[in-house]
């Protein structure tokens, strides 16, 4: 089968069409614009390509989601969550993590090499299009800061009641995963029942993602993404998942 190429003004062709192998892969072509990505997002559909290649796109079966209610932290991050709960209230807490107060920082670090990885799959035009995607409101970081400094987030997209997630860092060991754990609250609160997590990794599924058939996850994405959306701000998460605003400033 022939792999379809997009023009700009060209729509995607159902998920469902996606090849096999590679696993997964829907279309090439098209651009990164904000129309085309939600249209892409709301078919379960994402972009994921390296530099100098045209933008191709994806929908793999089976896909990897988080449900909400399988959150499964380890018994040591349990812990330690307790432990930054019960300091929460202190003046200036040694660990708190923000949402959207440094978007480009967190994506920057997400596109960072990793280990054992010559490149990274968010290229300069990602991030451009995402910053002004995350400027009008539908891509968002979650933060976490030790002691002042970033240590580790994650960032993705909300549409109605669903969230994509698409990269993590880490600087500090746990620090990506404060910041899941905090995510998973607040959606919770926000009536989310699934994270999107793409791919399949031993990281994810030690944390409760699974593997789900296509069809399903496409059919809860195009009833989540038709609601009304969850609520942004630049701000605080507590740990009981409630976002409060970021504190004034101390005056001069």
């Amino acid at each position: 089968m022939k792999l379809p190429w997009l023009a700009v003004d060209t729509p995607f062709p159902p998920a469902e069409f996606a090849l096999t192998e590679p696993d997964g892969l829907l279309a090439a072509g098209a651009d990164l614009s904000m129309e085309r990505l939600i249209q892409a997002y709301s078919n379960g559909i994402f972009p994921w390509y390296s530099e100098g290649e045209p933008v191709l796109w994806w929908s793999p079966d089976p896909r990897m989601v988080l449900a909400i209610d399988d959150f499964s932290p380890s018994h040591s991050l349990r812990k330690l969550l307790r432990q930054i709960a019960s300091q929460e209230q202190d003046e200036q807490p040694s660990v708190q993590v923000r949402v959207d107060t440094v978007f480009s920082r967190v994506m920057g670090q997400c596109a960072a090499p990793r280990d054992g990885q010559p490149g990274t799959w968010i290229t300069g035009a990602m991030q451009q299009a995402y910053a002004e995607w995350h400027r009008a409101g539908y891509v968002h970081s979650i933060e976490t800061w030790i002691d002042g400094e970033l240590a580790g987030g994650l960032y993705g997209i909300s549409l109605g009641r669903m969230f994509f997630g698409e990269s993590m860092f880490t600087r500090v060991p746990n620090a990506s995963k404060i910041a899941l754990a905090y995510l998973v609250r607040y959606l919770a609160a926000n009536g989310v029942q699934r994270i999107d997590c793409q791919q399949q990794t031993q990281h994810l599924a030690s944390l409760g993602a699974r593997p789900i058939p296509r069809g399903q996850f496409l059919q809860h994405v195009r009833q989540a993404t038709a609601q009304p959306p969850v609520f942004w701000a630049p701000g605080t998460l507590d740990s009981t998942g409630k976002l409060l605003p970021l504190p004034d400033p101390t005056p001069a």
